[in-house]
């Protein structure tokens, strides 16, 4: 019972999940490199927020700052992505916040488990743009094509910039380490 993590009331989590969607939002919107291939598609920092926010916080507010992603998009006037964003970034933290806290009970370490988490939670995203792009903004098989490569790399410079945050919150804060 000593190693247990102690669990966030629905409060602070509430509270974390406004700051960290607030946060996803305006790190999204800071930086707007578009996507010559697409039109509204661009890159973003958005991943950093979300993976460090499902990595430490856990499932609930990873997801809640992924579809905070949404209101970005329609502040830099790709608004068209709006409801996919809601839908696969919510769904993109949701799932790395589970993995990572399953595979930490399984005995990965913390690094290893967030690793494969983002990487899959990170695929999710890559696929369902992917999908989204073709069946709803009526992209061509190529357009929605060209988007991947930038998706991926969205993911890896997100877990790449997150981990180290992540330990670096749990340096500051060892309480919040499970």
């Amino acid at each position: 019972m000593g190693n247990e993590r102690p669990k966030l009331n629905a409060s602070l989590k509430l509270a974390f999940a406004a700051i960290f969607g607030a946060l996803a939002v305006a790190v999204t919107i800071a930086f707007v490199l578009p996507i010559p291939a697409t039109i509204g598609g661009y890159f973003n920092l958005g991943e950093v927020i979300i993976y460090t926010a499902a990595l430490v916080f856990g499932p609930y507010v990873g997801a809640f700052a992924g579809g905070s992603v949404a209101i970005a998009d329609v502040l830099v006037g790709a608004g068209v992505f709006a409801p996919g964003t809601l839908v696969i970034k919510s769904l993109e933290g949701a799932i790395v916040g589970f993995l990572n806290r399953g595979l930490k009970k399984r005995g990965l370490s913390f690094g290893e488990s967030a690793t494969v988490s983002v990487v899959i939670g990170g695929l999710e995203m890559v696929a369902g743009y992917f999908v989204y792009e073709q069946l709803v903004v009526g992209y061509s098989l190529i357009a929605a094509l060209g988007e991947v490569p930038f998706n991926v790399v969205q993911m890896a410079v997100g877990l790449g910039i997150a981990l180290p945050i992540m330990y670096a919150v749990q340096r500051v804060f060892p309480q919040l380490k499970s």
